[in-house]
């Protein structure tokens, strides 16, 4: 088996899965692994951080979908939402958005035939909350690591391309 970078050696690699990292691309297989983790980690502080901004029912997604809506303070659609944020089950962001609204964090209107959506000041006032808090707690706490900014964006950038493949991917084994 390969030897991933700054493994020990007769270690392998640090995957979740040893029968996927035994193909041909066993690092494929520590990003999927890190990937995994930081994503339960994201979540955890998505919902945490919110919790601590004075809204503690939401989910990850309600969050997500909340901080995507708040984004440069334009109205936004259903569609354009899922499609920012990659996501195939509409159903999910439709029941967010009613529990938003719900909770006041945004507000609807009819555009058309077509319901956009726009940031409420109570939701503004959180996603301002949770930005502090985030300042106070995770950029601060990631900054004494000493990632620099430039390194941060580009493993953003690799993700991203990353997610190209993957969605690729999807399309080619839901055609099997």
């Amino acid at each position: 088996m390969a030897q991933a970078g700054g493994d020990k050696p007769g270690l392998g690699p640090i995957v979740s899965s040893r029968h996927l990292a035994e193909g041909a691309s066993p690092a494929l297989s520590e990003f999927e692994f890190g990937l995994i983790l930081a994503s339960h980690a994201f979540q955890r502080w998505m919902v945490r951080a919110m919790a601590a901004a004075g809204v503690q029912e939401l989910s990850p997604l309600d969050v997500l979908v909340l901080h995507t809506i708040s984004h440069r303070g334009r109205k936004k659609k259903l569609a354009d939402i899922c499609l920012v944020l990659n996501i195939e089950d509409t159903h999910l962001v439709a029941y967010a958005l009613k529990k938003l609204e719900r909770l006041k964090l945004i507000k609807g209107e009819r555009i058309g035939k077509e319901k956009a959506v726009a940031i409420a000041p109570t939701g503004e006032a959180v996603c301002l909350k949770y930005r502090e808090i985030r300042e106070a707690l995770l950029v601060k706490g990631v900054r004494a690591t000493g990632f620099h900014e430039a390194t941060i964006s580009s493993l953003a950038a690799t993700m991203r391309a990353l997610s190209g493949q993957y969605d690729q991917a999807a399309r080619a084994a839901a055609s099997l």
